[in-house]
């Protein structure tokens, strides 16, 4: 990573985690996904126009010359059958829709956002009509505004110089939503060439009322390779004008973050996505013994965990185990109202996991569909003691193992405590014993500190330290 790009990832992260942050999709992030680009979709057009679609620049210009000549029928069926097939989301779509974002917009007509939207299980409200601005859905996670229409209704779709002369008048209320959200949101571009005119129009009505106060927007461009041109000629140019494009771009407050190779875009999103999930952090373990230490001192040493997590501005998740998540949730909640003005709901997670149910199968296939759930909303998972009564005796959670291996299937940074004992002991055996499998073996730091949680204490408190030190680590992978 560059310096410019671990900046942006900074910032970025910082945004998201005030629910401040917007996506603008244009048609790169969709072509990677198999659908054509603009001069692809009208190559066929524009073959019958006689025109030589590789050397014309106003595509918007050929969409209109089309219609002059032979109405809107053939374009709308051009669309229809080079994007109504359905694709599958892209990488890049499947990690946009993890994450907390709750506005998109776009100009492409695929459905590829909301699909992504769907999979993960958001209530996505999708806007393309003026009416649609008016209308609400119940108990929605994003919106989804797609500027230019939907491949559902392709004689709607912006495509021509008329349909663009117009849109000031027919689509006002669009330009005032989208003016809206580029004043109070942080906007990341993807796969966006700003050629569009809705959208310069509307940047430099926003440059024109907010001048020098307008709010810092990103957007992330492939850096000109001589290795992507056909001449040197060709490159020369091409790296002139993507820089006199970022120096213009300057002017809304969009800063660029160029990238070698379309792929480091992904890795990028995926940095973002796993320093964001390590915000959070659940609590894994239950104890009906608390040896090698007694009740008291386990209870205060979670308590203050707890606290001392959300103090350094960490989200806690717990599903409550036997002996142990009420001490680490008790002292999370303290710490909300010591530090953070007392918005629980923002730190805490509280999953008590459903006892009442008879049926020994529904029960387990309840609890495994919860865990998934649970876990999957953290990046980083603490396995402490593990034991519980079975029959009058002490053994071995087997439930600590199970949460131990949906963590570490769903990419979670394994944090076992093994001087706790039990089941975190056995835990901690195995991925000392297997290093590679859970942790980056250059990052001496980290596999020294996990090695320190395996040192026995004579008080649970003196973990503290040892366990935040692993955490810090962990955040800044």
């Amino acid at each position: 990573m560059t310096k410019e790009q671990e900046l942006f990832i900074q910032r970025f992260l910082s945004e998201l985690e005030e629910s401040n942050v917007a996506i603008f999709a244009g048609a790169g992030l969709s072509s990677s996904a198999g659908y054509v680009n603009w001069k692809e979709l009208l190559r066929p057009l524009a073959d019958e126009l006689n025109l030589n679609i590789d050397d014309e620049q106003d595509l918007v210009g050929v969409a209109q010359f089309y219609l002059n000549e032979n109405g809107r029928n053939r374009i709308s069926q051009q669309l229809m059958d080079e994007i109504s097939t359905a694709k599958q989301p892209t990488n890049n779509h499947e990690i946009l829709a993890r994450l907390p974002i709750k506005t998109y917009w776009t100009t492409n007509y695929d459905k590829l956002i909301e699909n992504s939207l769907n999979s993960v299980n958001k209530v996505v409200d999708v806007k393309y009509t003026n009416n649609h601005l008016a209308m609400t859905k119940k108990k929605r996670d994003t919106i989804v505004y797609k500027m230019h229409g939907d491949i559902e209704h392709p004689d709607l779709a912006v495509l021509t110089k008329d349909d663009y002369e117009q849109y000031a008048l027919k689509m006002k209320p669009y330009i005032t939503a989208l003016s809206g959200d580029l004043v109070s949101k942080t906007f990341l571009f993807l796969g966006f060439s700003f050629t569009d005119p809705n959208l310069d129009y509307i940047m430099s009505r926003v440059r024109a009322y907010f001048e020098e106060h307008q709010r810092q927007h990103y957007c992330i461009f492939k850096e000109c390779n001589q290795t992507d041109f056909d001449t040197l000629e060709i490159y020369e140019n091409a790296k002139i004008k993507q820089a006199l494009l970022i120096k213009d771009l300057s002017r809304f407050r969009v800063k660029t973050v160029l990238v070698q190779n379309y792929s480091d875009i992904t890795e990028i999103l995926n940095r973002i996505e796993r320093q964001f999930r390590r915000k959070t952090i659940f609590l894994s373990g239950s104890a009906h013994e608390f040896s090698p230490f007694n009740q008291l001192s386990v209870e205060s040493f979670l308590c203050l965990l707890g606290k001392v997590l959300v103090e350094k501005n960490y989200k806690v998740s717990s599903g409550i185990g036997l002996g142990i998540g009420n001490a680490f949730i008790t002292g999370a909640i303290q710490g909300v109202y010591e530090y953070h003005n007392g918005h629980i709901s923002d730190y805490l997670n509280m999953k008590p996991f459903p006892q009442y149910i008879e049926d020994r199968v529904e029960r387990d296939n309840t609890w495994a569909k919860y865990r998934y759930e649970m876990i999957g909303s953290a990046g980083i998972s603490i396995f402490f003691m593990g034991n519980k009564v079975v029959n009058g005796k002490t053994v071995i959670a087997d439930g600590v193992k199970k949460e131990f291996e949906i963590a570490h299937e769903l990419g979670l940074a394994i944090i076992p405590v093994g001087c706790s004992g039990y089941m975190a002991k056995e835990l901690w055996n195995e991925v000392m014993a297997d290093v590679s499998k859970y942790y980056d073996e250059t990052n001496e730091d980290l596999i020294n500190a996990i090695n320190e949680l395996g040192v026995e204490v004579e008080k649970p408190e003196q973990l503290i330290s040892k366990i935040i030190n692993v955490i810090d680590i962990m955040s800044k992978e």
